[in-house]
């Protein structure tokens, strides 16, 4: 049952982030041909270029743990032992969960809120600047969907980790 809703969400954050994408691209393709080609810069694509930059900088980070593709420091990691790997991985999977969870999700909601309330609007496109703090809870709930999803797998290596050395404990005699 989780993976049609997952495949669902991947799908959906994917498209979201070719969207941000498509969106900056042209707009600060307009904010070249304005500034440079009609001599009349326009005074809202830089703001909205920022904005997108928000979005698909913290969504993109989203789709990178999808694949596993964020920078790491890997040398020493490897050199460890398979077991001591998956307990490194672990603690990174826990703590990116636990940060995504009460940070991103839970501190940006009440930052997003809190901008609502107050009615704070961004100052060159006029809209309300939650839709653009909205980012910061929407990336928290894929990165701590993702997170927690290796996490279990890891988990999950190691219980079979555990079964295996006992395994060929009983086979050796």
């Amino acid at each position: 049952m989780w993976k049609p809703i997952k495949k669902t969400l991947d799908r959906f954050l994917e498209a979201l982030v070719a969207l941000a994408m498509a969106v900056l691209t042209i707009d600060v393709l307009w904010q070249v041909i304005t500034r440079f080609i009609l001599k009349n810069p326009s005074s809202w694509t830089e703001e909205l270029a920022t904005n997108m930059m928000i979005w698909v900088g913290l969504l993109g980070a989203s789709v990178a743990l999808k694949y596993q593709a964020h920078l790491g420091i890997d040398y020493f990691v490897n050199k460890l032992g398979e077991k001591k790997r998956l307990w490194t991985e672990v603690i990174a999977y826990l703590s990116i969960s636990l940060f995504a969870v009460f940070v991103m999700i839970l501190g940006g909601l009440h930052m997003v809120v809190i901008t609502f309330r107050f009615g704070q609007l961004t100052p060159a496109l006029g809209i309300p600047a939650g839709y653009v703090y909205l980012a910061v809870p929407v990336s928290g709930i894929f990165l701590a969907i993702y997170a927690i999803e290796f996490l279990i797998e890891t988990l999950l290596k190691l219980k079979n980790y555990g079964t295996r050395q006992n395994a060929a404990l009983i086979k050796n005699g």
